[in-house]
């Protein structure tokens, strides 16, 4: 597990990039690799790499070189089947002189080029130079799990882990306007967008091919592809099953021991179930707040004395969260509105204490079809399956009844198709509250330019697996799949994630959406796979997934402190501050009859939490980024030994 930075130059006499900045770029990622930190220069080429030590360290020491030093390369990740792929390579008369995973993506690639890159079963993002032909290869693994950020201008090509390496290397950041339109509608920037006007992100599943002297190229390797054909929960079962468990067993792999997050859902307690099979003093590790029904530490305990493993838990405080702010938000390279994020640092943090690899459930919802939003297509059932013409009329009733009256949003929806009404797993603001809030609003970055291609592409497809789809292409890679990688990476811990293994996904592609989704429950397959397994209040247990008291905080605790945040932000040419103030406002006062009468609703009338949040975020970002001209203190003093 690491972190790297690599520069490609046109012409050999451009040193647009000094070696005192690379080093720099290298090391203000340091917490990616703190064990170790290694360099290579020829005429065209700089790789900088920073390692954090999974097995001995004189074992695939990077950057790594093959072929009487023709390949050289940077790769961060894990891959689990290197192991399977050397015995091939053996057998074909390759030699190895480590027992690393990087040797052998090396020698892989030295035989089959960039179709190497299509046996790899793990998560990866790896950057190989070709001497010889004088061409820069790079890949990202299939479900974007590692990141890589690139910047093409006509001086070269930047390649790096975190998009704050590459920033260094320029004076000024220009906010992409078409990424903060999205990113209020999303609470993330959907990919391959950064909030740089410059910087870009290489797609899941797709490498890049730059040779000295041409353009980029990108291709795709593969894609996520559904092919629902098994409708008997019979049959079902033990596929799952038995593809879970060969994927804990493959991530299981390591030389230092290896612990589990544990929530109170079904997600995380089947992994650790699964990896007690293997390693029965397996250490898991849970977070909460003292806020009552916003914390899962009680239930991970009982799951844990059930399963018989270790849980160590951990308590926010309000003040806690708010310090550790800013740091979290450097982290996390461009905003990321989403609150779990936040336990998601502390809960690394207590694990790297103790472990220095972890796993997680990340990944399960979007493949078994997680989400309680999923139902929603059986519910509007009725509605949806009637004649065009008369869902026209019925809409037409609904949109002119006043706001509140029972059945009203429930007609809306039936009669809306599910390519207009559901754009992924969050949604803030709509085109009528950006136009709002934003001083320069631009309607061509509607949102829907990131969903209606990919609906293009699944027309043919039932609407929960279409739903599925989406979030697999914006919430899990923008969202999920960064404050994972971010949060843990923050604390030097390495996070693996089990149900985001391409033989998993296989099976869950072919699952019919009658045993994925029902009227009672989601993930109904998985539940069924796993019971036995899983204790028995946890199999059917709703999802909470590290619950935030944000709405109680935005209206108490941390009132002076978004108020005052708010007011002092230089974003005024950005957002309308009085709009912003007013949903603060309004958010305190709430309102207290409808919360009373609708207690159970998440979003009840006045609680803007999380669009305010989303504001709140973007501001700070903004303060490190922007105001702040990118501030390059943040580089480790200590680390400057290395220059």
């Amino acid at each position: 597990m690491c972190g790297f930075v690599g520069y490609l130059k046109m012409e050999k006499e451009d040193e647009t990039i000094s070696n005192d900045t690379f080093f720099n770029m290298t090391n203000l990622i340091t917490h990616r690799g703190p064990d170790d930190v290694g360099f290579y220069f020829d005429d065209y080429v700089k790789l900088g790499f920073r390692r954090l030590c999974i097995i001995d360290l004189e074992q695939g020491k990077q950057p790594f070189t093959y072929e009487n030093n023709r390949y050289w390369m940077v790769f961060n990740g894990e891959i689990y089947n290197y192991l399977e792929l050397k015995t091939h390579l053996q057998k074909d008369g390759y030699k190895f002189k480590t027992y690393s995973d990087t040797e052998v993506i090396i020698a892989l690639f030295s035989k089959k080029k960039e179709k190497a890159f299509y046996d790899l079963r793990g998560m990866f993002s790896i950057v190989i130079w070709d001497r010889e032909e004088q061409t820069l290869y790079a890949a990202r693994d299939r479900f974007g799990i590692k990141p890589l950020f690139y910047k093409e201008t006509n001086k070269g090509l930047i390649v790096a882990s975190e998009k704050k390496s590459i920033l260094y290397a320029q004076e000024k950041e220009q906010i992409n306007q078409e990424a903060l339109h999205h990113y209020l509608t999303y609470q993330f920037v959907p990919e391959p967008l950064t909030m740089s006007e410059r910087v870009q992100k290489i797609d899941p599943g797709h490498m890049f091919i730059k040779k000295v002297g041409q353009p980029l190229t990108i291709k795709k390797y593969w894609e996520p592809t559904f092919k629902p054909n098994i409708s008997s929960i019979n049959h079902s079962k033990q596929k799952i099953l038995n593809a879970l468990k060969d994927s804990v067993k493959f991530h299981m792999r390591s030389d230092v021991p290896v612990g589990s997050f544990l929530s109170s859902g079904i997600d995380s307690t089947a992994i650790v179930a699964l990896a007690k099979e293997i390693h029965p003093n397996i250490k898991t590790f849970t977070v909460g707040f003292e806020r009552e029904g916003y914390s899962e530490i009680d239930i991970a305990k009982k799951t844990a004395d059930k399963l018989d493993v270790e849980n160590i838990a951990y308590e926010i405080t309000p003040e806690e969260f708010v310090k550790e702010l800013p740091k979290i938000v450097w982290h996390m390279d461009d905003p990321v509105a989403d609150p779990a994020a936040i336990p998601l640092y502390f809960v690394a943090r207590e694990a790297s204490k103790h472990v220095k690899v972890v796993l997680s459930g990340e990944g399960a919802d979007e493949l078994f079809g997680g989400y309680g939003i999923y139902k929603e297509p059986l519910s509007l059932r009725r509605v949806s399956s009637l004649s065009i013409n008369t869902k026209k009329i019925l809409k037409s009733i609904a949109e002119n009844l006043p706001s509140g009256i029972k059945g009203k949003n429930f007609i809306e929806r039936g009669c809306t198709p599910i390519e207009k009404r559901y754009i992924g797993n969050a949604k803030l603001f709509s085109e009528l509250e950006k136009a709002k809030l934003l001083k320069s609003y631009y309607p061509k970055f509607h949102y829907q330019n990131v969903t209606k291609p990919l609906y293009e592409k699944v027309s043919h497809l039932d609407d929960v697996t279409k739903m599925q789809y989406i979030d697999i292409h914006t919430w899990l890679r923008g969202d999920i799949l960064v404050k994972a990688d971010r949060m843990t990476m923050a604390h030097s811990l390495e996070l693996r994630v089990p149900f985001l293994d391409p033989e998993v996904f296989e099976v869950a592609s072919q699952l019919h959406p009658t045993i994925k989704v029902t009227k009672e429950t989601t993930k109904y397959a998985l539940r069924k796979a796993l019971e036995g397994i899983v204790p028995d209040h946890v199999v059917n247990r709703r999802k909470l997934g590290f619950p935030v008291p944000l709405r109680h905080w935005l209206q108490n605790e941390l009132y002076d402190w978004a108020r005052n945040l708010i007011q002092e932000s230089n974003t005024d040419y950005l957002f309308d501050k009085n709009y912003i103030l007013k949903q603060l406002e309004e958010h305190r006062q709430g309102n207290k009859e409808f919360r009373s009468r609708h207690w159970k609703s998440k979003q009840s009338l006045g609680d803007h939490s999380r669009y305010l949040w989303s504001v709140l975020l973007f501001m700070i970002w903004h303060k490190q980024n922007i105001e702040e001209a990118y501030e390059k203190s943040f580089v480790d003093k200590e680390n400057k030994k290395y220059i």
